[in-house]
């Protein structure tokens, strides 16, 4: 991440996710997007789970100065398990816990001085991973608008 403009458009898209999970709420989160597919419930479980793990092992220990503790992960099961935690949360609780972890990253990343922004831990960099999880919750987003009026 060179410029600060490169930065604050990242962030820009990376904090697209909290409005965008808040206007999901008048939607029916039970039914499945499609067949074999989990619902929106799911889908928005799934994505806070990642967000909280990204913070817990990456981004608040870069904000500390601390170690990174990111593991290889089992996704199918890590994904299986995101997705029972949101069954014990209602709507309201898991779009606050979503926006939770999303606005504490961003609160960190947006708080790191350009050392730490540019700086490579092992295989991970701040800007590799805003990247990779725009893309991935564009990927969640188009699931969700291609099914919205079945939705609602």
């Amino acid at each position: 991440m060179t410029t600060q403009a490169a930065k604050n458009e990242l962030l820009n898209q990376f904090r697209e996710w909290t409005s965008y999970v808040r206007d999901l709420e008048s939607l029916d989160w039970t039914k499945p997007l499609n067949e074999g597919k989990w619902s929106v419930h799911g889908l928005v479980s799934h994505l806070m789970m990642w967000d909280k793990y990204f913070w817990e092992r990456a981004i608040q220990p870069i904000s500390q100065d601390q170690p990174l503790s990111l593991q290889e992960l089992d996704f199918d099961e890590f994904n299986r398990e995101a997705v029972e935690f949101g069954h014990s949360k209602s709507k309201s609780e898991l779009i606050e816990l979503a926006v939770y972890y999303r606005r504490l990253i961003l609160e960190a990343i947006e708080g790191m001085d350009e050392a730490k922004l540019n700086q490579t831990y092992g295989e991970f960099t701040i800007e590799s991973y805003l990247r990779d999880f725009i893309w991935h919750d564009q990927h969640h987003r188009s699931q969700i608008e291609e099914r919205k009026a079945y939705l609602v």
